[in-house]
């Protein structure tokens, strides 16, 4: 079932393949999502330039877009310029715990990135800041956070297939997507299978469903 996993096919695709049953299927493939949502989370905080930015992702039917959009999650997403990438689920778009999660997973004297909602404005006593401002789409002057827009382009993406996904298991999910992009240019398939080897269902068991 890994090889269906690595290039991405929703469990749903292989329920006649004689795999497994359904629900066997999807027990396995969260319990990868899991491993890979923990291995993101023990990454060390990042330093020097960084790009945050918010988008709403996970929408199960149509309606209403934007913030306020049915079925959709707020997630925050933390960029390395040229590196990796954090993402985490948020209780609606509240400052403090936004700027908390960025002033916990980034080293103080960083270089931010960010647009010009005013929360960010706390962070120049971190390090420096630099506001990106837009006209029409695009960002004024040079500054720009692409590389966090384009790890939300390659999250959609990846998540299109699922056609929505619960909430309950969402934060895996985003531990997949962000764990597929920090190793974007490596083989899959034996970087998970090592990770499954070596993560016991004991240290999975406490994130493999999300509360609230």
């Amino acid at each position: 079932m890994l090889e269906y996993f690595v290039p991405g096919v929703p469990s749903y695709r292989i329920r006649f393949r004689g795999l497994a049953s359904p629900p066997a299927i999807e027990r396995f493939f969260r319990l990868i999502r899991a491993v890979l949502a923990y291995q993101e989370q023990c990454r060390e905080p990042f330093y020097g330039a960084v790009e945050c930015d918010e988008t709403t992702l996970g929408a199960k039917r149509p309606g209403k877009r934007g913030w306020g959009a049915a079925g959709k999650l707020i997630v925050l997403g933390i960029l390395q310029r040229n590196g990796q990438v954090r993402v985490f689920p948020v209780q609606g778009r509240r400052g403090a715990q936004i700027i908390g999660l960025v002033l916990a997973h980034t080293r103080p004297g960083s270089l931010y990135y960010t647009d010009d909602w005013r929360a960010y404005a706390s962070l120049a006593v971190r390090g420096d800041h630099i506001v990106v401002r837009k006209e029409g789409g695009r960002p004024k002057g040079r500054a720009h956070i692409n590389g966090i827009e384009g790890f939300w382009s390659y999250a959609k993406h990846w998540l299109y297939p699922y056609r929505g996904v619960p909430r309950k298991f969402f934060h895996l999910y985003l531990g997949e997507v962000s764990f597929r992009f920090n190793h974007r240019d490596q083989d899959l398939f034996p970087l998970v299978l090592q990770l499954m080897k070596q993560v016991s269902i004991t240290t999975i068991n406490p994130i493999l469903v999300r509360s609230g």
